[in-house]
């Protein structure tokens, strides 16, 4: 048996409820959350389906982990509701919990032990029976790819190989819903691309997945449908061709060249074609409508503004545009 034909297993066999009566593992509504003078969550809403991925796309700082801690009933929300498999989840909740595998941004592993031992010490935790626990910490290792490193101190493993432990973890107990928070952050490419291979058999094989991150191409890559989050609101969702078409038919231009670039944006910005107008990268960037037709008048602008461009390029629309279009500055700001 090949290690994500050993996924089902783990995603599949027997967690601890079904769906909600409407089908949906996850629902959140209104959800919000303040800290002192910040609202941190503002009347975030969605769901998640079985065997579906939904990103949460947004920067650092955009409210993501805190949704997810008040998903996973680590902290109580100010007003709103989580419901998981159709059951509502508070901080208090025992059998909601035991639906969700949760795989924090920080590692949660003991360096000391090793693979086999750090997943024991957690499936005791999740009360699984001595020989129960045996045979799933076997299974785990083999979809996460440690079989062969199992008996070896975690501490000299790799970032992403302790990434991956950490999601065997959240495996252990065979959830219904699996929430990762930023699971590829300081990995290697190589285990950044096993990590996602990963999620993408999971959810093939019938698991919810919550996926929170701020790389585009993750999200581009994983999800079914994309939550765009900024300021603690989740400004749009929708599959990637949903959240595409919120900008139409526009285009992407950027110009580069020297000279004063906010100026020339500012000057881009007040032709009727031109949707959005930024300046990032040592380049302007321009939402329009055909490109091809208004390049000319641009490239006229710019010069006028006092901008020697250099180079220009035109892309079709993709969620960094979306988000641009939605939040007026770009995922990196």
């Amino acid at each position: 048996m090949s290690t994500f034909e050993q996924v089902d297993h783990v995603a599949t066999g027997g967690g601890p409820a079904a769906p909600g009566a409407n089908g949906a593992v996850l629902e959140c509504r209104d959800l919000r959350r303040r800290f002192g003078e910040v609202e941190a969550v503002r009347g975030v809403s969605f769901q998640i389906a079985e065997g579906e991925t939904y990103g949460l796309l947004g920067p650092n700082g955009a409210g993501k982990t805190t949704t997810i801690s008040m998903v996973c009933g680590l902290l109580e929300p100010d007003g709103g509701e989580v419901l998981v498999t159709g059951t509502p989840l508070t901080t208090h909740s025992v059998a909601a919990k035991a639906a969700i595998g949760y795989v924090p941004q920080e590692l949660a592993i003991y360096p000391d032990l090793s693979a086999r031992e750090n997943l024991h010490f957690f499936a005791r935790l999740y009360g699984l029976p001595s020989a129960a626990a045996r045979a799933r910490v076997d299974e785990v290792l083999a979809v996460i790819g440690l079989a062969d490193r199992a008996a070896e101190p975690t501490k000299n493993f790799s970032g992403g190989m302790q990434r991956r432990l950490n999601i065997g973890i959240g495996l252990l107990h065979r959830p219904r819903l699996l929430i990762l928070d930023e699971p590829t952050v300081g990995v290697d490419p190589q285990s950044r691309n096993a990590i996602l291979d990963s999620v993408v058999h999971l959810s093939g094989e019938g698991m919810a997945v919550l996926y929170t991150t701020h790389y585009m191409e993750e999200a581009e890559r994983l999800c079914d449908r994309i939550g765009i989050v900024d300021l603690g609101e989740l400004k749009a969702e929708g599959t990637r061709a949903d959240l595409v078409a919120l900008v139409g038919e526009h285009d992407r231009v950027a110009l580069e060249g020297v000279g004063d670039l906010r100026a020339a944006a500012q000057a881009c910005q007040a032709l009727d074609s031109v949707r959005a107008a930024s300046v990032q990268d040592g380049a302007i960037q321009l939402i329009v409508d055909r490109a091809r037709t208004i390049l000319p008048e641009l490239l006229r602008v710019a010069a006028n503004a006092g901008v020697a461009v250099s180079s220009v390029e035109v892309n079709e629309p993709d969620l960094e545009a979306v988000f641009l279009h939605l939040t007026g500055r770009a995922l990196r700001d």
